[in-house]
C-alpha cells in the first residue's frame, strides 16, 4: 500500500467505527459506544502517524503515548481527553474493571465523553488533511 492508501485505510476504518458508535448509543450500549470511540481516535492518530512519521504505526493503544510519537501540538485539555478516552479501552476489555465502568456509563456520562471524542475526531481529521 502507498502512504496515501494507508492513511485512507485508517481514516475510513475510523469512519465505519463512528457509525457503529452511533448505533451503540441508539441502543443504549454506552460502555461499548465509548470503547468504539477509543478506536475511532486511535485509528485517526495512526493515520496521522503514517502521514508524518512512518508507514508502520506502533501497536499501542495508549492514545497520548501514540500522539506524543508525532508532531501534533496538543492542548492540555486534549492530552487529558486522550488519557480519559484510553481508559474506555481498558475498562471494557478487562473483567475486573467492567462492572464499575458499566455503572459509570450513564447517558449523561456517555454524552459528555462522546462529545469529547467527536471534537477530537474533527480536529484530527483536519490535521490529517493539512
Amino acid at each position: 500500500m502507498t502512504k496515501n492508501e494507508l492513511i485512507e485505510y485508517w481514516v475510513s476504518s475510523s469512519d465505519r467505527d463512528f457509525k457503529t458508535m452511533e448505533n451503540l448509543i441508539l441502543t443504549k450500549d454506552y460502555a461499548w459506544a465509548l470503547f468504539i470511540g477509543h478506536l475511532i481516535i486511535e485509528k485517526l492518530l495512526k493515520a496521522y502517524y503514517v502521514k508524518t512519521v512512518s508507514d508502520n504505526p506502533p501497536w499501542i493503544h495508549q492514545l497520548l503515548r501514540l500522539a506524543e510519537k508525532t508532531d501534533l501540538s496538543l492542548t492540555e485539555e486534549q492530552k487529558d481527553d486522550l488519557v480519559l478516552i484510553t481508559t474506555f479501552n481498558i475498562n471494557v476489555r478487562y473483567p475486573d474493571y467492567k462492572h464499575e465502568f458499566y455503572q459509570k456509563c450513564t447517558k449523561e456520562y456517555t454524552e459528555t465523553n462522546i462529545s469529547k471524542i467527536k471534537e477530537l475526531q474533527v480536529w484530527l481529521k483536519k490535521q490529517i488533511l493539512k
